[in-house]
């Protein structure tokens, strides 16, 4: 049966079941035939099965990026598609593989931010969650920590505690003050106590550094 005739679009099904079901059989069974074909029919003329397939593409690079890794020119293509499912499906695929082909990431690293910084709100966190791996390589250290920072300092509320909170195991100790006084800058924006709560946290922890 080819990829294409069992992703949700084409059983009839409304639900994502079946995509995820289709990414676990192609990441255990390591088919980069079938990522080659979800690959190729990103362009389909039929909407739902592009959809379709960048759902099942970031889904399998979950399970097995080495099968996605492959495929950077392609996601960077999508990255400025105006369909927005394509997009944030395209940074959510790259942030599955920022680990494995950090050079290859890094190199397209300018188009991630622009495209982050006027797209949706999960395309900026996929955008967060790159820039935090890339920072994990010692030579990308300092231009990831760097635009890092930009993004925390331009949040969304509502996004800012999970940010700071996935920033925190990357920032060093000469970094610190830089990242406390960003967090303490943004907490007047942040309207939930809770959200608050989990910021100021993140300080105190930062502070231990």
């Amino acid at each position: 049966m080819s990829v294409l005739d069992q992703l949700s679009s084409s059983l009839q099904r409304k639900d994502e079941v079946p995509n995820q079901e289709l990414a676990a059989r192609i990441a255990a069974a390591g088919d980069r035939a079938a990522v080659q074909e979800l690959i190729d029919n990103l362009q389909h003329k039929n909407k739902a099965i592009q959809q379709d397939c960048i759902k099942v593409l970031y889904e399998t690079g979950s399970l097995n990026p080495a099968l996605v890794a492959p495929h950077i020119a392609a996601l960077e293509q999508l990255l400025t598609s105006k369909n927005n499912r394509l997009q944030w499906g395209a940074m959510t695929a790259l942030d599955t593989v920022t680990d494995l082909v950090p050079d290859q990431v890094y190199a397209i690293l300018g188009k991630i931010i622009a495209v982050a910084d006027r797209g949706s709100v999960i395309t900026k966190d996929h955008a967060v969650g790159i820039l935090v791996r890339l920072s994990t390589h010692p030579e990308y250290y300092d231009d990831a920590l760097a635009l890092l920072l930009e993004q925390l300092l331009k949040a969304a509320p509502n996004q800012l505690p999970m940010y700071a909170e996935q920033s925190l195991p990357i920032i060093r100790a000469d970094h610190k003050q830089a990242f406390i006084d960003i967090l303490h800058q943004r907490l007047p924006d942040v309207p939930r106590e809770s959200k608050i709560n989990r910021i100021q946290a993140v300080i105190r922890k930062a502070r231990q550094l």
